[in-house]
């Protein structure tokens, strides 16, 4: 099948990954492991991280609201310090900018769609990376977070391409299930290298050294 565009997350995707400072973090507090995660998936749209990624919390008001969440779910967290690990460990990824400048070399589009937050001095990372892509999609800014399927549809739609013509690779399993389900080929990425020799057979392309 001829792909017209490939579809990137950031975080743990093109950047270094916050599931694994959120893990370290959890270990070295103390705190069960996934608890976290399991906070953020049961709390859903309506929890602070939700709020957050969809715009409607600043980051100061998050960690408050998120370490109520995390009190109300039998743990303390200190939330302004995990999200500065998860702040540190945003760094690019070389393999992966390679492999996106190569795919816009073939003619391919590339595009970020990421969840994230406002904040006028949030340093994730994801400001030196917009040259790199054709479009870029934030939940903070469009008011929408994976997985909800409108935001796919939002950016195959600003793409100009239909979801069964988009790659898209991610590093959670239910952001990839709604773009799965909505006709998207889907790479679960957890080591970048797999991934790409993954993508290199989809697209015919070589992508990696």
């Amino acid at each position: 099948m001829p792909y017209r565009a490939v579809i990137f997350d950031l975080g743990g995707v093109v950047l270094g990954s916050p599931l694994h400072a959120i893990a370290e973090f959890e270990r070295d507090h103390d705190i069960p492991a996934g608890f976290v995660n399991r906070v953020v998936v049961e709390t859903g749209p309506k929890g602070a991280w939700g709020r957050l990624e969809r715009g409607l919390l600043a980051l100061d008001e998050f960690v408050p609201a998120f370490e109520a969440d995390c009190a109300a779910a039998g743990q303390t967290i200190a939330a302004g310090a995990m999200m500065e690990r998860m702040a540190e460990a945003s760094t690019p990824r070389p393999i992966m900018l390679e492999a996106i400048r190569r795919i816009r070399g073939r003619g391919l589009l590339t595009a970020a769609l990421t969840n994230n937050w406002a904040s006028d001095t949030r340093d994730d990372g994801t400001r030196a990376l917009r040259d790199f892509f054709d479009a870029f999609f934030e939940s903070s800014v469009l008011g929408l977070q994976k997985p909800d399927p409108r935001i796919y549809v939002h950016a195959c739609r600003e793409l100009g391409v239909r979801p069964h013509e988009t790659v898209f690779l991610d590093d959670i399993g239910r952001n990839l299930k709604a773009a799965r389900e909505l006709g998207m080929e889907t790479l679960k990425v957890d080591a970048p290298e797999t991934a790409l020799e993954h993508l290199e057979r989809l697209l015919d392309l070589p992508l990696l050294d």
